[in-house]
């Protein structure tokens, strides 16, 4: 039985640490394989430049600003540069190496000109820093490697990826709690969205226009649903169609690293992400309001959202099947490595379930989100030490079933009903929502990292060593 109880907490935990934990500040000493020779301009600008190659994708990829200079740090040090000065900002790595006070130091920089969701390519420079570490790869080799993580393709089509956003919208009709006609036309819906946006992109349209066409093609076929079925027996709820919408609009931006990196260290950086959040939230409730306002002009006036029904104990098995369809589908959209999935799904599940569970005893919204998120990110944080994927795959991915897209529309829907004062505090409660997401996720992380394998009492541990053949 001891032995079970051992290869459980091993697999658990994992007997290896995850590469942010060995890059961790004063958890190890970078050894570096030689000196480079601070008079070889050349040696030193390729190890800058790849350093600077690494951030860049970490960056683009959602990671926090304290978490990508640690990291670009880490590689610089182990070819030898060890006075090396990192500065990350909203869209900019910057390294500069100094060399004494009779050389002029040499810099490096690289600009993020735009932020991606292809979580392959984050896993894959994780791995490569873990291949900069653990072996003599060289600087020139390590380059090949980032040239091939940038340039390779998606690791699924795009209308797979199409799809699982549809996935993920119905899976946030079914965490609300309602059929599955309401789950397929928000299905469709979200579908239709990321086609549209996708083209829109293409062509060059500014992120806050997407946002906002997005926001106004989520409202009309919940408006002809609504219609359409008003003088049936059938219940439609428009505001559970919109409400995923929202979400899957929401889904991509970097919330959790804004917050990560106010608190962190990176006020600048945190401000800067916080802002763009917050912009493109905006152009998503302009879209929505556009759309109200529109569709009230062919006499169809969306119901208020007091009719929904409350949250009941019953429905917990349902809310933790749709946190895991919801999950699992951003996982997927985002381009998740296939063996990073489960753990997705699982992070979903256990967010939801956490999250229903505690709303039930105790009526503390903001206590709830936190909590499930702290156990979200310390899931993260453990997948990472198997080597599975990075945490902040695992970590976005759970908390986007919580994000507070009904509360949004909500907020939104009663101050255009000129209802300021109880519109003001469901948007002000969907941003302590959001940041409560974010920061418990950043704690369960830093929980992981500093939660060391458990050892078995000492009776324990010499009966497994009896056992063992």
């Amino acid at each position: 039985m001891a032995e079970y109880i051992r290869r459980a907490l091993d697999r658990l935990l994992g007997s290896r640490h995850a590469t942010i934990d060995t890059i961790e500040p004063g958890a190890i000493v970078v050894a570096p394989r030689k000196p480079i020779d601070l008079h070889d301009e050349a040696a030193i600008t390729e190890v800058l430049d790849l350093a600077a190659r690494v951030g860049a994708v970490l960056l683009d990829s959602g990671t926090g600003a304290v978490d990508t200079a640690d990291q670009v740090q880490f590689v610089t040090g182990v070819y030898g540069l060890d006075d090396v000065d990192v500065d990350v900002t909203f869209n900019r790595v910057l390294i500069c190496a100094r060399r004494g006070s009779t050389l002029p130091p040499i810099t490096a920089v690289r600009t993020v000109y735009y932020r991606s969701l292809d979580f392959t390519r984050l896993a894959e420079t994780d791995r490569l820093i873990r291949l900069i570490r653990n072996r003599a790869l060289s600087a020139a080799s390590a380059h090949r490697i980032v040239d091939s993580i940038v340039a390779a393709r998606h690791p699924y089509p795009y209308w797979m990826s199409t799809v699982a956003w549809g996935v993920m919208a119905y899976g946030i009709v079914v965490f609300l709690g309602v059929g599955r006609l309401i789950g397929l036309t928000a299905f469709v819906t979200s579908v239709v969205i990321i086609l549209v946006n996708r083209r829109l992109n293409r062509i060059g349209t500014p992120m806050f226009f997407q946002q906002m066409v997005g926001g106004f093609l989520a409202v009309i076929p919940a408006a002809l649903m609504f219609q359409l079925f008003s003088a049936t027996d059938i219940r439609a709820y428009p505001s559970q169609i919109i409400a995923a919408g929202i979400v899957v609009l929401l889904a991509g931006l970097s919330l959790v690293g804004a917050v990560q990196d106010a608190i962190t260290g990176a006020p600048l950086t945190g401000t800067a992400r916080l802002t763009e959040v917050l912009i493109l939230t905006g152009g998503v409730l302009v879209g929505v309001a556009l759309a109200v306002r529109f569709v009230g002009l062919f006499d169809i006036m969306l119901p208020p959202l007091s009719s929904i029904a409350r949250f009941a104990p019953s429905d917990l098995p349902t809310r933790i099947v749709g946190g895991a369809i919801v999950a699992g589908g951003f996982a997927l959209a985002s381009y998740a490595e296939r063996r990073a999935i489960p753990a997705a799904i699982m992070a979903g599940a256990l967010g939801a379930g956490v999250q229903g569970s505690i709303s039930l005893i105790v009526h503390a919204p903001l206590m709830s989100y936190a909590i499930a998120a702290v156990l979200v990110g310390l899931l993260g944080g453990l997948a990472a030490r198997r080597s599975l994927t990075p945490p902040l795959v695992i970590g976005i991915a759970g908390i986007t079933p919580m994000l507070p897209g009904l509360t949004l529309y909500r907020g939104m829907y009663q101050l255009l009903n000129n209802d300021g004062g109880t519109g003001g505090i469901d948007m002000a409660s969907a941003f302590g929502i959001g940041c409560a997401l974010a920061a418990g996720v950043t704690l369960g992380e830093f929980a992981a990292r500093r939660l060391r394998r458990p050892k078995l009492p000492p009776v324990l541990h010499n009966i497994s060593q009896l056992r063992r053949p």
